[in-house]
Order: structure tokens, then C-alpha cells, then sequence
């Protein structure tokens, strides 16, 4: 495989004016969102000095996505999508204002979390209806490299979001992060704005949600890919040991800690960098498992790592593989739904991505609170390998070409 082809594949920017635009928001709206979220963290700190006021603001974001994203599916699948996704968006916009206002005047922690669930509401029912529009804009042979463009932009904003909003909170305060955020939702609006309609096939109700969890769970490909992000997130995350690993093997500095952060966010950039040499590969559902399992190793042997160096090293290499099995899970979804379906495979998606993460750090920590946290690292990554392994076994589609998809015109 020549260099060009090993890179990140910028075909979809070059050749698609709508998918650039709506890349183009994406990015700045996340980028906003990251900023807006330290400054969330900052002013519910700054009113409560409490961890349980911090811990319920991931909570407020996690809920409305969990136990509504189903229902905003089916809703996303029953009518023009880009109205919906408008609709969605526009909220998140309004309650991105109302985030502003209160810190200058400033408002409540209880105040402030409530306007961040309210938001979440709002992005249950955004995301599902926007990652339906990449089978609209794109041919289906750069699907992948579209999953892609979208995990760099998420994966950048990550990087640089948070340090850009503790700079602004230390300029101007919250509200200058929170402002920040309502311009990039402008942005976002409209670049969706410009999109083609996009018409979905009718899907009514509550009819809608139960048909949607039907082919999921009889669809093999799509079961088995989100089974396999479970059993990653579930079994295997790390996030919440990092802390007391820190403490125990390196010395208890601040400066390791945030460097385990930054080396799964590098490693995963890095991967989405070379994702040329996977998102034209004709398995994406082997990619994806290897992915899995490569996740699962990597973080087992950081559960024994010595050396400071092999530590952040060992993580970069969790990253990588996470940014595999990312774009390759959502590769195989798309590939093997309907577009009938496309919106709720997509809040499923979203839900597992979700839910899975926090579910996987509140074991970790309570394995960790029962034994160490050396046994709660290498256990759930040896779990995280088994698991992966049954459903490759148990599931061929996974291991086949993925099914050719007609092009889904808006």
C-alpha cells in the first residue's frame, strides 16, 4: 500500500460541497461543545465546591441520550431528516443562550444542569438524524472514509476544546465559553441549512421504536457490532482507574495523570491520520475486531506496565485501536441497515456510546475498590478479549465483505 493510500482519505471533503459544510459545523460545533463543557464543570464547581455536583453533570448529559435516543430515532426515521436534525439543532441552540445568560448573571448549579439536560435532549434526537446523512451525500465506497473524517473532527475537538475554554474562562469568565458555543451552533445551522431534503420512510410511534429493536437485535452484523462496543466499553474502560494507578506505580504526579488522558486522545488522532490503510478494507467487521481485541491487550498488559513510559505508550495503543473499532463499527451499522432504519440504528449507536463508557468505569472502579487497581485493568481487558473472541465466533457476518449498499440519494 502506497503512503497516499495509508493517510486519512480526504476524498468526501474535495468532492462533496455538502458533506464539507456539514463537516465544516460539525467541527467548530464541537469544538464549542468541549469549551462548553469545562465551563459547565467550572461554574458547578465554583458554586458547589462538591464532586457530587460534578459527577451529576455527566449525568445530566448521559440521561436524556439514554433513555430518549430510541424514541428520537424513530422519530428521525419517520420524517425529512434534515428538518428534523434542523429542528434538533436549533434547541441545542437555544439552550446554548440561555447557558450564556445565566453566567453572566450568575445562575445556579441546579441551573445550569437542568439547561444541560435540556441540551442533551435535544442532541438525542440531532445525532441519530445526522449520522443518516453520510449514506446521502457520499458514495457508498467512501463511507468509510467519511466515519473517518467525522472521528478526526471529534477527536480534535477533544484535544484542543478544553485547553482553548480553561484559556477563555481565565480571560472573560464561563459565559465567554458558553457565548463561543451559541456561535458555533449558528454555524452548524447553517450548514444544515444548506442540505438537500432528505425524506425517510414513515415509521410511526411507539410501532416505530419496537420494529427499530426487532431488527436490531435480529439483525446479526449490527447486533454483533454493538455486542462487540459493549463488551470493549463495558468490560474494559480504564478512565476511572487512572487516578490511583497514578498513585500507586508514578509517584502520584499530576503531570503522568494528564498525560494517560492525552495519550489515548494522540493515539486515537494518530489512527484517524493513517485510517486510509482500514477504511478501504472489504471486512470492516474484522477491522473492527481486531480493533476490539487490540483495545483489550493493549489496556490488560498497561494493567501490569512498570515503566513510566510504557504506561502513556500502552494507552496510545488503546487509542489507536478504539479509533479502529470506532469507524469500523459504524461502517458495518450503515452498511448493513436499511435506510428505513438508519435513524434508529444510528440512537442505538449513540445510547451504547453512551452508556457503555460510564457503566464500564463504574466497574472498573468497584473491582479496583475490591482487589486493586492492577486486578481491575488486567481482568477487564482479559474479559474484553474473551467476549470479543464468542462473538466473532458466533458471528460470520462479522468476518464477511460488507454487503454492497446502492448509493441513497437525498
Amino acid at each position: 500500500m502506497g503512503v497516499s493510500r495509508a493517510l486519512l482519505d480526504v476524498t468526501p471533503l474535495r468532492t462533496s460541497p455538502h458533506y464539507r459544510r456539514l463537516w465544516l459545523g460539525g467541527l467548530l460545533s464541537g469544538l464549542g461543545g468541549q469549551m462548553a463543557l469545562v465551563a459547565v464543570l467550572y461554574q458547578v464547581w465554583e458554586s458547589t465546591r462538591s464532586t457530587i455536583w460534578t459527577g451529576a453533570a455527566g449525568l445530566a448529559q448521559a440521561l436524556p441520550v439514554i433513555a430518549f435516543g430510541l424514541f428520537a430515532g424513530a422519530l428521525a426515521d419517520r420524517a425529512d431528516r434534515r428538518r428534523f436534525y434542523l429542528i434538533t439543532k436549533t434547541g441545542q441552540a437555544v439552550c446554548a443562550m440561555l447557558l450564556t445568560v445565566q453566567a453572566f448573571a450568575g445562575g445556579s448549579a441546579a441551573l445550569v444542569l437542568a439547561l444541560v439536560a435540556a441540551q442533551s435532549l435535544f442532541v438525542a434526537g440531532g445525532a441519530p438524524a445526522s449520522r443518516t446523512f453520510l449514506s446521502r451525500l457520499l458514495p457508498p465506497e467512501q463511507l468509510g472514509a467519511g466515519l473517518a473524517l467525522n472521528r478526526i473532527s471529534f477527536q480534535g475537538s477533544m484535544l484542543i476544546g478544553p485547553a482553548l475554554g480553561g484559556l477563555v474562562i481565565g480571560a472573560v469568565g464561563a459565559g465567554g465559553c458558553f457565548l463561543i458555543h451559541t456561535v458555533t451552533f449558528g454555524v452548524a445551522l447553517w450548514t444544515a441549512v444548506l442540505l438537500p431534503p432528505m425524506p425517510a420512510s414513515p415509521a410511526p410511534g411507539l410501532t416505530g421504536v419496537a420494529a427499530g429493536l426487532r431488527f436490531l437485535s435480529g439483525n446479526p452484523a449490527v447486533r454483533g457490532a454493538l455486542l462487540t462496543d459493549l463488551a470493549a466499553t463495558v468490560l474494559s474502560m480504564p478512565i476511572s482507574l487512572f487516578p490511583v494507578v497514578n498513585a500507586e506505580r508514578f509517584g502520584d504526579d499530576p503531570r503522568t495523570l494528564g498525560l494517560f488522558l492525552t495519550a489515548i486522545a494522540v493515539g486515537g488522532v494518530a489512527a484517524s491520520a493513517l485510517s486510509g490503510t482500514f477504511t478501504r478494507a472489504r471486512r470492516p467487521g474484522a477491522v473492527m475486531l481486531a480493533g476490539s481485541l487490540t483495545w483489550g491487550v493493549a489496556l490488560a498488559l498497561f494493567g501490569v506496565a512498570p515503566a513510566a513510559w510504557a504506561g502513556p505508550a500502552l494507552l496510545a495503543l488503546a487509542g489507536a485501536a478504539d479509533t479502529v473499532a470506532v469507524v469500523a463499527r459504524s461502517t458495518v451499522v450503515q452498511a448493513h441497515t436499511p435506510d428505513a432504519f438508519l435513524g434508529r440504528a444510528a440512537a442505538a449507536e449513540q445510547i451504547v456510546g453512551q452508556a457503555g463508557p460510564d457503566v464500564g468505569n463504574l466497574r472498573a472502579g468497584l473491582v479496583a475498590a475490591g482487589s486493586s487497581a492492577t486486578i481491575a485493568l488486567v481482568s477487564g481487558g482479559l474479559l474484553c478479549i474473551a467476549a470479543v473472541a464468542a462473538i466473532a465466533a458466533r458471528t460470520p457476518a462479522l468476518r464477511e465483505p460488507a454487503p454492497t449498499v446502492p448509493a441513497r440519494t437525498p
